[in-house]
């Protein structure tokens, strides 16, 4: 999908790019926080990646509840859990990753993807950022 058509359709705005966790990502991203810990308890914020982007593998931990929740709502993109095959992600798409999941999610390598990130509360939540995903794997799906 390209810039022009995924911006019609990517209704909760793209936001800003983020310095604070680039760090973890392969290409360019942009985060558009829906809500504040002033208001609500639950994290809510619209991704959105260039194609090509990815996140690193990463884990929510906690030690119950916990997890996050994928709302895919704009573009084609992509999500794995650790020794799964990928699923393929578009608008309409729920992703549920259980707390203590190691995971990635991403766009594809030909659109522009967005998804809502949902923070799932629980006790003694955290994430744990691990290694990148590698070209071998991102450009054999």
């Amino acid at each position: 999908m390209n810039e022009e058509k995924f911006i019609q359709q990517n209704i909760f705005g793209k936001g800003e790019i983020s310095e604070e966790f680039s760090k973890y990502f392969i290409g360019t991203f942009y985060l558009n926080p829906l809500t504040n810990k002033e208001e609500s308890p639950i994290s809510l914020a619209n991704v959105t990646f260039e194609p090509g982007c990815r996140n690193n593998w990463h884990i929510h931990h906690a030690k119950s509840g916990g997890g996050q929740i994928l709302l895919c709502t704009a573009g084609y993109g992509w999500y794995q859990e650790e020794g799964k095959e990928a699923i393929s992600l578009e608008p309409g798409k729920v992703i549920v990753i259980p707390a203590n999941v190691k995971h990635w999610h991403g766009a594809k390598k030909d659109s522009w993807f967005s998804h809502i990130s949902i923070e799932v509360p629980g006790e003694d939540t955290s994430n744990e950022w691990c290694e990148s995903v590698n070209d071998e794997i991102y450009l054999n799906l």
